[in-house]
């Protein structure tokens, strides 16, 4: 059975269909702009907007750009405030009766995407999965077992506070950044966790992954890395994968 997946990010929230157990998708993406504000009621009116769309019912996974756990947002870095300590999964079935929702940080999902189906499959060690988009997620998995909430992109690193308000992808078109440049601070973020963590592999997401044959170049780093295999879908077939896993 198909189980949908749902990304939310900052600007949009997108879903699919399936299949939890090879990660291919059933269906079209379909995607909805996020409300602002991103209160969690009207995140919540959205998210029935996406299950009416795939005329769905059964477990239903969410990622959210935030610390998770067991359901509870305990931060919100780029969503409104009012979701820290709202417990996510109540919310979302109140809305939507007779569906079980599975929240999860949105790096976390993307990174079991790429560990169980993608360029991270059948590898042991450490893992290292990180997302560049509007911020910088990270997902930890050691011999394929995943430590959540690691939240990477909240490191201070020569100055920055957190360093995702230097090196996201965000920045490469707020500051008029060639592919280059913003390389370039990819690359020293990357040799930073490199130094904390020793990982045996870099996982590189989010839709920049794209663009890999002008990034990789550029990045200067030691280490393993490969581009996300399922790029920017990665999330979405993540949090479907986790709905079949409570």
């Amino acid at each position: 059975m198909a189980v949908l997946g749902i990304d939310i990010g900052r600007s949009g929230i997108k879903g699919n269909l399936v299949d939890p157990f090879t990660g291919k998708l059933e269906s079209d993406r379909y995607k909805i702009a996020t409300p602002q504000p991103s209160t969690p009621d009207a995140v919540a009116d959205v998210i029935v907007e996406m299950i009416v769309h795939f005329d769905y019912r059964g477990p239903v996974g969410c990622t959210f750009p935030a610390i998770v756990r067991r359901g509870v947002a305990l931060s919100a870095a780029n969503v409104d405030e009012s979701w820290i300590g709202t417990n996510a999964e109540e919310v979302f079935e109140r809305h939507s009766p007779g569906n079980d929702f599975t929240m999860l940080n949105d790096a976390d999902a993307a990174g079991i995407a790429e560990v169980e189906f993608g360029a991270a499959k059948d590898r042991s060690g450490v893992v290292i999965m990180v997302t560049f988009g509007t911020g910088i997620g990270s997902g930890f998995f050691i011999d394929g077992a995943l430590v959540p909430n690691t939240e990477l992109g909240h490191l201070e690193f020569q100055g920055h506070a957190p360093v995702e308000d230097w090196a996201a992808a965000k920045t490469k078109k707020e500051q008029g950044l060639t592919w280059e440049e913003w390389a370039e601070r990819a690359g020293a973020y990357l040799n930073h966790l490199d130094r904390l963590f020793s990982p045996d592999l870099f996982v590189f997401g989010g839709g920049v992954s794209r663009r890999w044959e002008r990034i990789e170049p550029n990045l200067g780093i030691d280490v393993e890395i490969v581009p996300a295999q399922f790029e920017n879908e990665a999330g979405i077939v993540g949090a479907a994968m986790a709905a079949t896993r409570r």
